[in-house]
């Protein structure tokens, strides 16, 4: 049977529906691009967000490096945005796709002299694999649109678990829908609530020991969404593991 041709706008907008609903800006703003590292993405591995092994944790190369102006300290690792490159016919891809990709690191600012990075400039630093899917390589630094868009992933939030006895250190990843974190706590099965504290970009600590009880945590996204994920871990949970809850955003 034929597709209606009112399908696809019907599709469209159910698409911005959401988005609004989950509290994103739809409108586009202007930004710069350029990339780091090369073709095998190592160079944009580990980072200010904390997330480590890209590949591991599930981001790929589908990842930037945000400046001054957008990293927000660490509070804006983790989340999507949409970028389509704009305005240079010389370096612009013809008929290149927006591209997605995820903040997991931080462009700093270069004080000696001026900079893409600088505040209060809006700049994306991309792997390379985003920027030649929008641009050609020696454009070298491109005018961009970009918005926020809503984070799409698979399974349940995870927490990766390291630190010792007095000093739980956690990472926050595999957030959907807003994918920043602003807020964390977590609960022993033998306490109550205890909030965390933001070390550096996606990783929370806390000084109470909790070895030897289950854990589980309660997350607050930026878009002012909280949720309790209760016994995450079980209460023999080791540091170094990663454990993975039931649902997410």
């Amino acid at each position: 049977m034929a597709m209606s041709h009112s399908f696809i706008p019907l599709v469209f907008f159910i698409l911005l529906l959401i988005q609004a609903i989950a509290g994103l800006d739809l409108n586009w703003y202007d930004a710069h691009a350029t990339f780091y590292g090369g073709p095998s993405g190592a160079g944009t591995m580990q980072g200010a967000c904390g997330y480590g092994d890209l590949y591991k944790q599930g981001y790929g190369l589908a990842n930037t490096a945000l400046s001054t102006a957008l990293f927000n300290n660490g509070a804006t690792c983790g989340a999507c945005f949409q970028l389509f490159c704009v305005n240079d016919p010389q370096w612009c891809i013809k008929g290149a796709k927006p591209i997605t990709v995820t903040a997991t690191n931080f462009c700093p600012p270069n004080s000696a002299q001026p900079g893409a990075c600088n505040p209060p400039l809006k700049h994306f630093d991309l792997s390379y694999k985003m920027f030649t899917s929008i641009a050609y390589e020696k454009g070298g630094i491109i005018p961009v649109k970009y918005r926020r868009v809503s984070c799409v992933k698979q399974g349940g939030v995870r927490f990766e678990i390291n630190g010792n006895p007095n000093f739980l250190f956690v990472l926050v990843f595999n957030v959907a829908n807003a994918g920043d974190v602003s807020r964390v706590s977590v609960k022993g099965s033998k306490t109550g609530w205890i909030p965390m504290k933001r070390n550096f970009g996606q990783k929370w600590n806390t000084g109470v020991n909790l070895v030897g009880q289950a854990l589980s945590f309660q997350v607050t996204t930026s878009d002012g969404k909280t949720l309790e994920f209760y016994s995450v871990s079980p209460n023999n949970w080791q540091f170094g593991q990663t454990y993975q809850s039931q649902g997410n955003f």
